[in-house]
């Protein structure tokens, strides 16, 4: 994990304002980008939300059943039962 050596506080809404330098790298932009956020221990991981498939997890082919997100392969598999 790269360490960037920014601070920022949190306000009384829970909200934390992400720098614009990783906004940039990770090409995050106000009107579309969403992300993941995780607890692990004692840290908060953020991460680029791309949508995967509920079973294997990949981001290829996804087709949506029940308002949740398939690949194919899997939805295939699913049909062979």
């Amino acid at each position: 994990m790269k360490n960037v050596g920014i601070v920022r506080s949190i306000d009384t809404a829970g909200r934390v304002v992400l720098p614009i330098e990783i906004r940039k790298t990770l090409d995050l932009t106000e009107d579309e980008s969403r992300v993941e956020i995780f607890a692990e221990g004692n840290r908060i991981i953020m991460k680029k939300y791309a949508p995967s498939c509920i079973f294997c997890h990949g981001e290829e082919r996804l087709v949506e059943f029940n308002g949740q997100k398939i690949c194919r392969r899997c939805a295939e598999k699913i049909g062979n039962l």
